[in-house]
């Protein structure tokens, strides 16, 4: 099998869900469980860091957030992290340690590890983002399909049924996500991969790699 279990893809020690991903083989079983895991993990979160805003929305107190911000809970956002102009958090979300949710980008159950950065016009719903994970203006995730049947995850010959009818990607550490990327449902990006600008990707594309406009794959130097 290609790199896409959650210890294949991600460090764990660069988020706070850490413990409840290492429940999991593979990270799209874990999305089912966000809700309850950010109200459980909220009520124990120290009151000296975190403030609570509203019902189950908890705050690091050295976050930035912009007055123009929408938050829905259950939502986590973390120490140093910026919700900038506009953002739309429908709930359902950590937001790691330093990590950027810019403008106009909208966020739903979905785990951003420390230092991600989804800055400019992104959509990203039933995802994980790995740590110092990137995606590019208007780049976004897919998570449902046009027939509206259950993912498929498809690792060359063999198929992984998830159950799931929504599955948007799954972003290694440090994946790179180019401008106006589409990346189509139950999409997995291993660590240390880029995807070209305008480039629209399925499936899996292996650790260390680089996705072309093509969509040809070759490996990094």
């Amino acid at each position: 099998m290609s790199n896409i279990k959650i210890c294949d893809l991600f460090d764990l020690n660069e988020t706070i869900a850490g413990e409840y991903l290492s429940r999991y083989e593979y990270p799209w079983e874990a999305l089912k469980g966000i809700s309850e895991f950010i109200m459980e993990l909220g009520e124990t979160l120290d009151e000296d860091v975190y403030y609570r805003r509203g019902e189950n929305i908890w705050i690091a107190r050295s976050a930035t957030v912009a007055p123009t911000a929408a938050l829905n809970g259950p939502l986590i956002i973390d120490e140093g992290a910026q919700i900038r102009h506009c953002a739309f958090i429908r709930g359902s979300a950590i937001v790691g340690k330093n990590s950027v949710v810019g403008n106009s980008t909208e966020l739903k159950n979905v785990i951003l590890f420390n230092n991600v950065e989804a800055p400019h016009y992104n959509y990203v719903g039933d995802s994980i983002l790995g740590f110092h994970a990137h995606m590019g203006a208007g780049s976004i995730t897919s998570n449902i399909k046009a027939d509206r049947k259950n993912i498929v995850v498809k690792d060359g010959d063999n198929a992984i049924e998830t159950g799931l009818r929504k599955i948007g990607a799954m972003l290694g550490d440090y994946a790179e996500i180019g401008c106006n990327a589409v990346l189509n449902p139950g999409s997995i990006v291993g660590a240390h991969s880029n995807v070209y600008p305008t480039t629209m990707i399925k499936g899996i594309v292996p650790e260390n790699s680089i996705v072309k406009n093509t969509g040809e794959i070759v490996e990094k130097n």
